[in-house]
């Protein structure tokens, strides 16, 4: 008897992501179908086989495959047992419609590092509170696939300690109630990727593990004063209790409450 698959699939609240799609298949294949979105891959066992554009072509573990929107593909497991994947179903604010050609020709990229990338994505994706960190990580991913697709790019990092230090003090302004990527760029008029770029350049450190700082070091000041971890997390801009326990752990060693009872 077959297994039966394992899906999960969620939207975040990302702008430009549609879905994010987990799954294992043993034996499901799919027919010939197309997607409105871009389809972002990438498989952590076995492999798939698809047809795209009447070629064949495979995503072995180093891969990841970037299959466009409006053009038929199908999909079958490679391997006897199956394969495990993680999708990312992109619109079309991240990667224009005018790359559908080049991603037609070469739909599977081997990039170590982009791999990385996006499995760091999927990480931030799957963690409630952790959008910003989503949104430039993503950034940084649509920023590479468009080198690989040779689209038009900004070019190389360019120094750029003013928008850094504009960028850090809105960042410290808006601690508590957090600020998106996107806005970050409209409002300092800067493109998401150089802003993320010139910020870690400058100061060493990505925005969102910037803020995530800044949020931490108001918690312990709360917990000292003897707020409970739960009432802490919620007046430091976290998403709950254990999205404080999580980072609190990491960056001071011990969780919010032992944190707390060290100061009786």
């Amino acid at each position: 008897m077959a297994a039966q698959p394992e899906v999960t699939a969620w939207r975040p609240r990302v702008p430009g992501v549609v879905e994010v799609f987990h799954a294992h298949f043993t034996e499901y294949t799919y027919p010939m179908h197309v997607h409105e979105a871009w389809t972002l891959l990438i498989v952590d066992d076995g492999a798939v086989r698809y047809d795209l554009d009447r070629h064949e072509h495979g995503t072995p573990l180093d891969t990841v495959s970037l299959l466009p929107p409006h053009v038929p593909h199908n999909g079958s497991p490679a391997t006897p047992h199956g394969f495990r994947k993680r999708v990312i179903y992109l619109d079309t604010t991240r990667l224009d419609d005018r790359l559908i050609g080049a991603a037609v020709d070469t739909p599977d990229l081997r990039d170590p590092l982009l791999r990385h990338r996006v499995g760091q994505l999927h990480t931030a994706l799957a963690r409630p509170g952790e959008e910003l960190e989503a949104e430039s990580r993503l950034t940084l991913v649509g920023e590479r696939l468009q080198e690989h697709l040779h689209a038009r790019t900004e070019g190389g990092v360019r120094p750029d300690p003013a928008l850094a230090r504009r960028l850090r003090e809105l960042l410290d302004e808006r601690v508590v109630e957090g600020l998106a990527l996107e806005e970050a760029a409209r409002l300092l008029n800067a493109h998401p990727a150089h802003l993320v770029r010139a910020f870690s350049g400058a100061y060493g450190i990505a925005p969102h593990q910037y803020l995530t700082s800044r949020r931490v070091e108001r918690a312990r000041r709360l917990l000292l004063a003897g707020a409970r971890p739960a009432d802490a997390a919620l007046g430091t801009g976290f998403y709950d209790q254990a999205h404080l326990t999580r980072h609190f752990r990491r960056l001071v060693g011990v969780t919010p409450g032992r944190y707390r009872d060290s100061s009786a």
